[in-house]
């Protein structure tokens, strides 16, 4: 035998031992239905929003989950999904007209809390932080086109374009392909923007991303923020080529510095120690901190683990997903994708 066939074949037996390590079980499906948005609030509470108007909850962790389709909204696709516990959640779909909806009854009844009738309306995003919660959307005469909310989503307002530091550059827009482009940490901001250009913006200042760019297809789709606020990982590349591994994961450590004025202090955040990062898989739609350690990211290319902040990588599955979070308190994370597919895998 070759020595290329013996690394081949060591290689094969390394990629499915590591696989069995992670065996994924669904739980729920739905024939036309595709989620893109997942929300975890606690350990029995879990969300999922998608097209057709579609949501599934479980009150159970996971174990059962009910299938709502939202009346009068059986043709929209919500993408974006918030959840406070079992009973409340808020939902935002994708296009014209803007629709915010919100539930105080498990998805019983739905509260029109915003509306947008504007033709250019394309809603990608949602993030909140207990009541006070932000959305992104696509630019509207080259602004991002932002809203937020002091009270869990009953009200919503319209940031003002002087928030934003620069306008958006030629081909430059947003991906709502997992609810997980914006972020909040502390009184921080950051979303990501994708196209021909892809940028971090933080509290409405951009910056150039060392991440694939230049197509519509291309550019940062997800980032999430470690628990300790002391690690950035950045998750995209170019949907349509799936499988090309070249810069689709950007890495960045997080420092303070503190700037004082008399009394008044506040903490800037500062990035340093950019990594770019080959997952030899391809394109990610999604990446969620399980710890300050271990990371996973999950896209049509399939499913890859961390367990050193977004350094290196071991793919795990090639099952498709859209979107993972962590269920807390527990050692589960959950998947959401295409076929109204949930899972889950454990973490140890």
């Amino acid at each position: 035998m070759s020595i290329t066939k013996i690394i081949f074949s060591i290689n094969l037996l390394i990629s499915i031992n590591v696989m069995s390590q992670y065996p994924i079980t669904t739980v729920t499906e739905r024939k036309g239905v595709s989620l893109r948005g997942l929300s975890i609030p606690n350990e029995k509470a879990i969300w999922a929003s998608g097209s057709n108007g579609s949501i599934a909850r479980s009150v159970d962790g996971g174990a059962h989950f009910e299938w709502i389709t939202v009346a009068g909204y059986a043709n929209r696709d919500f993408r974006s999904i918030h959840a406070w516990n079992e009973q409340e959640a808020i939902i935002v779909a994708i296009a014209s007209p803007g629709i915010i909806l919100k539930t105080i009854d498990g998805g019983k009844n739905w509260k029109k809390v915003f509306e947008n009738r504007d033709s250019a309306m394309f809603l990608d995003a949602i993030n909140f932080e207990d009541g006070h919660g932000w959305i992104i959307g696509d630019p509207v005469h080259q602004i991002p086109y932002m809203l937020s909310s002091d009270d869990y989503g009953e009200n919503w307002m319209e940031m003002d374009s002087s928030y934003f530091k620069d306008t958006l550059l030629n081909g430059e827009s947003f991906f709502a392909s997992s609810n997980s482009n914006l972020k909040q940490a502390g009184k921080d901001v950051y979303f990501v923007s994708g196209g021909l250009h892809s940028r971090l913006w933080i509290n409405g200042i951009p910056s150039i991303l060392p991440i694939a760019q230049g197509n519509n297809s291309s550019g940062a789709n997800s980032i999430d923020i470690s628990p300790d606020f002391k690690s950035i990982i950045i998750a995209g590349g170019d949907y349509k080529k799936d499988t090309a591994s070249e810069n689709n994961i950007v890495v960045y450590d997080i420092n303070t510095k503190t700037k004082s004025s008399g009394n008044n202090y506040k903490m800037k955040p500062i990035l340093n120690e950019v990594k770019l990062i080959k997952i030899p898989y391809g394109y990610k739609s999604s990446i969620n901190f399980f710890t300050n350690e271990i990371a996973l990211t999950t896209g049509t290319s399939g499913i890859d683990i961390s367990k050193d902040k977004g350094k290196s990588w071991t793919f795990i599955s090639k099952e498709s997903f859209h979107v993972v979070q962590k269920q807390p308190n527990t050692k589960k994370v959950f998947l959401a994708g295409k076929g109204g597919r949930i899972a889950h895998l454990t973490v140890e």
